[in-house]
């Protein structure tokens, strides 16, 4: 079982077990935290998609520590012009082990509820002279 959960601004692919690096939680280590933004869960050929979020769908994980990554070395130099200078940046991280996944709601996907109605309102119909000089 597998989700795709939503944080600081990325989006990460998380099973159960997984100890994953997100952008920083501002957590002490030891403290629990759930993710809420839930795209998608994976359970064999069970597959749930949110729209965009599964609603009350969660990722259950607890904070191991919270620390800073390796130090990019930025370098900016213009020759001939006496110019260089040198920067540095270290991004800091918290890490997470992922303790539990839970889909909350019925486990039926968001998108196979309304896919009748969306695939009905998203077809052009090919006599629409409007929607015939727009695609061109």
């Amino acid at each position: 079982m597998y989700a795709v959960i939503a944080t600081g601004g990325k989006q990460y692919r998380v099973s159960e077990g997984d100890i994953i690096r997100v952008e920083k939680l501002g957590v002490e280590a030891g403290d629990s935290v759930v993710f809420d933004k839930v795209l998608m869960v994976a359970d064999g050929d069970d597959i749930s998609i949110g729209a965009p979020y599964i609603e009350g769908g969660n990722v259950s994980a607890t904070v191991q520590s919270n620390g800073r990554g390796k130090k990019v070395e930025i370098v900016k130099f213009r020759r001939r012009k006496h110019h260089r200078k040198q920067m540095g940046h270290r991004q800091s991280y918290t890490e997470v082990e992922i303790t539990g996944i839970s889909l909350g709601g019925s486990g039926k996907s968001a998108i196979s509820e309304s896919a009748p109605e969306a695939a009905s309102e998203s077809a052009i119909p090919a006599s629409d002279p409007q929607s015939a000089d727009e695609s061109r």
